[in-house]
């Protein structure tokens, strides 16, 4: 089902995405990460379609054959854009209401729709927990073990680390999938079929915005500003929400019990044991699926 990606246009973007199972079942979104691609999800996904969900996973921007529709928009990865990527997303494909659920980039995508449109989401998973901040907390220092931690975000707000990220894509994100999942023995056929996806033209200007931005070197643009600024103050997630956490992530990530009280709705947290790392729904599919289906399924009045 992978290798039938259909296009829609959506907001700014012409986006490419996965639709499978069946048409009237209650809609997943699924949203991935950075350096990674749709196919984290690829044994998630026949999970939930055989449960009965239709299931939809786009690439994000700067992935894939997910495109910006005018040469001359800026090549922005703030976290607001993202945000109103994936709600252009279901209107573009008439849906009302879906379950959220993402790792990394994907993740804080589906916190931002769950915290500002929570209209939208039946239910939310989000590996790692809480990924919302504003730019002026992205500015604070933190304890140098924090910041070993982060060593590629100074390395992107260099020129340097532009043009060696563009120049090194596909080395760069075998290094993050081996520090971020260092129990995980993934092959070359696997990495290769996701690195793929990072070959999209806006892919590296639009990750060194991202990083820039968090950092407050790089500006957003105007008309997501007053979705910023909600950001910044850390709304709360009132849906209901399994966060999770694989028990090897190498990748920076706060405990769970830090942001458990972001969660005002009906919450649970787990996390998932076996070395599991950082790339949570390709790690542990079945215990990624099982927290979507659980928050997913349609509630009655007792």
């Amino acid at each position: 089902m992978f290798d039938e990606v259909k296009q829609v246009d959506a907001g700014v973007l012409n986006v490419g995405y996965v639709d499978a199972g069946p048409a009237d079942g209650p809609v997943v979104l699924l949203l991935h990460g950075w350096p990674y691609d749709i196919h984290s999800f690829a044994d998630v996904v026949p999970l939930l379609t055989a449960a009965g969900h239709r299931v939809l996973v786009p690439y994000l921007r700067g992935h894939g054959t997910t495109r910006l529709r005018s040469a001359e928009a800026v090549r922005n990865g703030e976290p607001a854009a993202m945000g109103v990527d994936a709600v252009a997303f279901l209107d573009a494909l008439d849906v009302g209401t879906a379950t959220l659920a993402g790792f990394d980039w994907g993740a804080r995508t589906a916190d931002v729709v769950a915290a500002l449109w929570p209209e939208r989401c039946r239910g939310l998973v989000s590996v790692s927990g809480y990924l919302i901040d504003g730019q002026e907390s992205g500015k604070a220092p933190l304890p140098p073990k924090a910041e070993y931690a982060w060593w590629y975000q100074f390395y992107f707000a260099t020129e340097r680390g532009r043009q060696g990220y563009a120049r090194n894509t596909h080395d760069f994100a075998r290094l993050i999938w081996r520090t971020a999942s260092p129990k995980w023995d993934f092959d070359d056929a696997t990495f290769d079929r996701s690195a793929a996806a990072l070959d999209n033209p806006d892919h590296a200007d639009i990750v060194i915005h991202n990083y820039r931005w968090r950092l407050g070197l790089a500006d957003g643009e105007p008309q997501y500003a007053d979705l910023e600024e909600k950001l910044a103050t850390k709304p709360t997630i009132t849906v209901p929400t399994i966060t999770l956490e694989g028990d090897a992530n190498g990748a920076p990530h706060l405990a769970p019990e830090v942001y458990a009280k972001q969660f005002a709705g009906p919450y649970e947290h787990r996390t998932v044991s076996g070395g599991i790392g950082h790339n949570l729904p390709q790690e542990a599919p079945q215990a990624f699926a099982d927290a979507v289906m659980q928050v997913g399924t349609p509630r009655t009045s007792g």
